[in-house]
């Protein structure tokens, strides 16, 4: 597949901004580079590239030529994976961006289930808050995204949704952690650790917090969720995650969450989604799939009435006759 190794020679470039850099990461010459986009750019009659100073820039005709390529791309490894999955070997690489809140426990136990079953199938996973995840897949860098309150994007098209509760972590001796549920002002009384202001998570905190006036007194915010849980095991402050990011009970960690109560923060949903109109590949369909069982599962586990305890009638005493 020649032309396909040339048309990845512009896309790499398109990505650094540099035939220098790009020739480096393909390991090949810059030179090599060079001629194979011009004689591309002399058969479509158009540059694809401002060759400046500081580097190549695409021009308007390289930027409709690289939103073919990456779509184009999509479809040669999904053709690359129907063609392994005929020969038996269902083999396929899962390309997934996803909120940090599933990167700890719930993405990782998904992902070993399925490698399970399909133990020839890779995973290439981008964890990035939902604006970069979204972009992530217009660009084409992924095929599936989970995130938690994905932004607009005009052809995106969700697959499943979860609606997910905010909740407090923090230590198992805070203060506040022998509450089964809080209220925000409670939260509000100590030092907080925040995600950082792309993270879904704290932009709905905010936007409560504008509405009706609860302040944080924030002592620490930060990109990442690791971060975050060290600062709520080793300095006692409280955090913020949406439900399926917790730990489960049990964990060794020292650290537990609490329910919100759910007339301070609304619900938001947990989506799993892909281009409209996009075939994906066999891998990642049959990893969707199986995504949005479980997210249906733990939908239906959680409308369920908890069962009603019935108290067993007292045994009558024998009476004499």
């Amino acid at each position: 597949m020649k032309h396909l190794r040339i048309l990845s020679y512009v896309d790499e470039v398109a990505r650094s901004g540099s035939i220098r850099k790009a020739a480096e990461r393909l390991n090949v010459t810059a030179s090599a580079v060079n001629r194979r986009i011009a004689d591309l750019e002399s058969e479509l009659g158009a540059p694809l590239f401002d060759r400046r100073p500081r580097g190549m820039r695409l021009t308007a005709a390289g930027e409709v030529f690289v939103h073919y390529l990456r779509g184009h791309n999509g479809e040669v490894e999904r053709m690359k994976s129907q063609i392994e999955d005929l020969k038996g070997l269902r083999r396929g690489t899962v390309r997934i961006a996803c909120s940090q809140a599933l990167a700890l426990d719930f993405l990782p136990r998904q992902i070993a289930e399925f490698r399970s079953q399909h133990p020839l199938v890779s995973f290439d996973l981008k964890v990035v808050d939902h604006e970069w995840a979204m972009a992530a897949l217009a660009a084409y860098e992924v095929d599936l995204v989970v995130v938690f309150r994905p932004p607009f994007l005009a052809n995106f098209q969700p697959m499943m949704m979860l609606e997910q509760q905010l909740v407090a972590v923090m230590a198992n001796d805070h203060p506040l952690a022998a509450r089964k549920q809080l209220r925000l002002s409670d939260c509000a009384a100590y030092p907080v650790a925040m995600p950082e202001r792309s993270i879904g998570g704290r932009q709905l905190l905010e936007e409560i917090s504008a509405r009706s006036g609860v302040t944080f007194n924030i002592a620490a915010e930060s990109n990442s969720f690791e971060m975050l849980r060290g600062l709520v095991i080793h300095a006692g402050l409280i955090s913020f995650q949406i439900q399926i990011g917790t730990m489960p009970p049990g964990n060794k960690l020292g650290v537990v969450a609490r329910e919100i109560d759910g007339r301070d923060v609304p619900r938001a949903n947990l989506v799993i989604g892909r281009l409209h109109g996009r075939n994906l590949p066999i891998a990642t369909a049959v990893f969707a799939e199986t995504l949005s069982r479980k997210l249906e599962s733990m939908r239906s586990d959680r409308a369920a009435p908890a069962p009603r305890l019935i108290k067993p009638k007292p045994v009558p005493s024998a009476q004499a006759g």
